[in-house]
């Protein structure tokens, strides 16, 4: 699937708040990939991997991802 750079569709679901930040869960919806994060950060980070140029290997493709 032909995707523009810099474009991305995510579900963000926000499952609970804690030392204030925010865990749940994100779902990269044009690659069908969900991932669990544990803070805001985290959360930022993956959005930034799925948006990257491919130079390092995302942590969507890590061990412990379900896909949609």
């Amino acid at each position: 699937m032909e995707q523009d750079k810099g474009v991305a569709t995510f579900v963000i679901q926000v499952q609970f708040q804690q030392n204030a930040t925010w865990q749940g869960t994100i779902d990269w919806l044009d690659a069908k990939k969900t991932q669990r994060f544990r803070s805001v950060l985290e959360m930022i980070k993956l959005m930034d991997e799925a948006l990257a140029d491919g130079m390092e290997e995302p942590a969507w493709l890590e061990e412990g991802v379900k896909t949609a």
